[in-house]
């Protein structure tokens, strides 16, 4: 697999974000039977100020957020709490998944607010980032149920509690 990550803020390579992010996502695709090797993922690493302004541009949200995702195609289920497609590799055998976007500041003090190590809360933010990518989100209840659920379930495999 391939994680393609941008640092814009050099605060990013105190936690190792590249190899949390491989992991992350390798776990993820695994969970979902995908083949993490084919699959595409872009990975920014920014701070507040970034993330706000993608946030605004993309989602006409003001402020900061801890996490953005741009999915390639849109795999989302129609049916609420339905499963979303699998996504298909591309003429090259390849699955360009989509982009991550991830804010340190945010991601700091949530982590310092729960407790718990920023390595953990960045590896919740990745799947969590996977996920959307392949059509899961969590507007609708049901929706929310099953994506929390795989969360819960690729956290666990990586050895990490239950973020809820």
């Amino acid at each position: 697999m391939c994680v393609d990550t941008r640092l814009e803020d050099p605060r990013w390579q105190g936690c190792d974000l590249a190899g949390l992010a491989e992991s992350a996502a390798d776990a993820a695709l695994r969970h979902l039977g995908l083949q993490p090797d084919l699959c595409e993922i872009s990975l920014l690493g920014c701070d507040d100020a970034a993330i706000a302004d993608l946030n605004r541009d993309h989602r006409g949200q003001a402020g900061p957020t801890n996490v953005l995702s741009w999915p390639a195609v849109d795999l989302a289920a129609e049916a609420s709490g339905a499963v979303p497609s699998l996504p298909q590799p591309d003429f090259t055998g390849e699955i360009a998944l989509g982009d991550i976007a991830l804010a340190y500041d945010t991601c700091a003090r949530e982590a310092a607010a729960a407790g718990k190590p920023m390595a953990d809360h960045v590896t919740h933010l990745v799947v969590h980032g996977v996920l959307h990518l392949l059509g899961y989100d969590h507007i609708r209840d049901p929706d929310a149920t099953l994506m929390q659920r795989l969360e819960v379930e690729i956290l666990g495999r990586l050895g990490l509690d239950d973020p809820y």
